[in-house]
This record gives C-alpha cells, structure tokens and sequence, in this order.
C-alpha cells in the first residue's frame, strides 16, 4: 500500500494494539479491572479513494481474520425498529465469524443524537440507533473500524471508545507517482515509451482511487484500438483523458444538492418512506372496515 509516512505509522500503531491485546488484559490482568469496553475500535477519516477500506481488509489479512463490511445501505431499514436490529445482528455475525467488522459511511449511522425535546420521528429513531450502536460496541471484544470522510458528524459519545484515530489524507505528488506505477504490470502491461508517471502525478492531485479507475480506463480504451494485438499501447494521452474522464465525472457527482452520503437527508428519505407505508396501511384498514361493515349492515 502506498500510503503517507504519517498514515502508515498510525496503523502500525492501531496493529500493534491489537496483536498486543491479549498481553495487556489478560497476563497483565487489565482485563481483571475493566470487565467492559475491551474491543478494539478504530477511526479511519479521510476522503474517498484515500485507501480506508484496502486498508481495513489487509489489517483483516494480517490478523487472519475475515472482513466483515457494513454499508448504511445494508443496516437503514424502511420500518421503525430494524436498523437497530441489523446493527446487533452484524456485531453478532462479527463475533461468530470472529471478523473484523468494517463500518463503511459510519457517520450515517453514529451521527450526533438529538437532544431536542420535540424531536421529530425519525430523530428519535436515529437516537435509538446511537444508542443501540454504543451498547454494542461498549460489549463487543474483537475488532471494528469506522470509515467516514465527516467525522465532526459523530456522537460525542464515540470519542471515548475509539481507540485511535487514523487520518488518511490525499496522496502527495511522490505518492501518486508510486500509486501510478504499482497499477502496472512490470513486464506484461504494453507501456508506450512517452508514458512518464512523474508528469501524471505531477499534473493530476487526485486520489489513489482515481488514479487505478483512469488506469483501467486508459486501457480499455488502448485494447479497443483497431490495430492488432501485439501494435497495441497504452500511451500517455490515454492516461490524460481517463483521468479527466475520471475528474469530470466526480464533478457530475457532486453537483447534487441532495448528496446520497447526507445522514440528514438520508434520515428525510427515510421518514418519508415510512409515513407513506403506515399511510398505505391505514387506507387499507380503513377499506377493510368499511367493507365489513357494509356486509353486516347488507345482512
């Protein structure tokens, strides 16, 4: 992985805690004093692309335990009440497994609660799925990694069980340059002798992420080139335009005003999803009454 000097010193420190884990609470009976809170928590905190979830899955591969990843998509439920109950059922699948559990958009789901004394229906509903998410990570043993580019989202209360925060900040211009050679296959990738990596990662201040999409992409576009197989090579233009593909359609993407990773409207949808079911519902009801009634008042 390549990754800033800073970034990497930080998970060497997070992977230390955890190969050191049973040293501290159990022959040096820590664990004897502090019966709760004995799970490993961590924060990974940077922009998309950054490598947080590669990250997390070679932490996994060191550790030789399965990656278990948690997307708000996955655990957000249309009906009151699951979203808490999928969130116990992924601490319990991660402790049978005995897998790291992986948060993806964490902040989407352990964002601050409402104090609010009239808060809405789907405040209230957030705040219960804080709350059920503490609970279990305060009982959890293994291993869990948050994932988020908005961390100033979270609950105050998360502060104090995670275990450290690791920033992964965009690569500089020497990381991008290593970013960009190690997605190339030393002897078998067809490099056209004008490809010069230095200038890439000079030119473009983008993410890791973005640079392997413009690489996948240069070369697909230099494998449908006409010539035959062995006059095909990827040139320097072609990473050019890839990555400008690759920018202008993040672009596109962040032009909505209603972006999918906002936990506010994210919540807003939500409501509104559930307001109409129980409306549909009560319709439905309402009908079946009606119908009753008129057979009895028939008879």
């Amino acid at each position: 992985m390549i990754l800033p000097a800073e970034t990497r010193r930080s998970l060497e420190d997070a992977l230390a805690q955890v190969r050191n884990h049973s040293l501290i609470f159990t022959r040096w009976g820590l664990g004897e004093r502090h019966s709760v809170g004995l799970g490993l928590a961590f924060n990974f905190v940077g922009p998309p692309g950054t490598g947080k979830t590669i990250c997390a899955e070679a932490i996994a591969n060191s550790l030789g335990m399965k990656l278990l990843v948690v997307n708000y998509a996955e655990v957000e439920s249309m009906w009151a009440g699951e979203t808490p109950k999928n969130i116990v059922a992924a601490f319990r699948s991660a402790a049978e497994q005995r897998a790291l559990l992986f948060f993806d958009e964490a902040d989407a789901i352990a964002g601050r609660r409402s104090t609010a004394v009239a808060s809405l229906p789907y405040q209230r509903e957030a705040n219960i799925t804080v709350n059920v998410l503490l609970h279990e990570l305060e009982a959890f043993n293994g291993v869990v990694i948050f994932a988020t580019n908005l961390a100033a989202n979270f609950d105050p209360a998360f502060e104090r069980r995670i275990r450290a925060h690791v920033r992964f900040e965009m690569p500089g211009v020497e990381e991008r340059e290593q970013i960009w050679r190690v997605q190339i296959h030393p002897s078998k990738t067809p490099l056209a002798r004008d490809v010069d990596f230095r200038a890439l990662a000079e030119e473009f201040a983008v993410s890791g992420g973005d640079i392997k999409n413009a690489v996948l992409k240069a070369a697909a576009t230099a494998a449908a080139d006409s010539r035959s197989e062995r006059a095909k090579q990827i040139h320097q233009e072609h990473f050019e335009r890839a990555m400008a593909d690759v920018i202008a359609a993040k672009a596109i993407m962040q032009q909505s005003l209603f972006r999918d990773e906002d936990p506010f409207v994210r919540a807003i949808a939500t409501m509104q999803r559930r307001m109409y079911v129980s409306a549909l519902i009560a319709a439905t009801s309402l009908i079946v009454a009606l119908i009753a009634l008129t057979i009895v008042l028939i008879r």
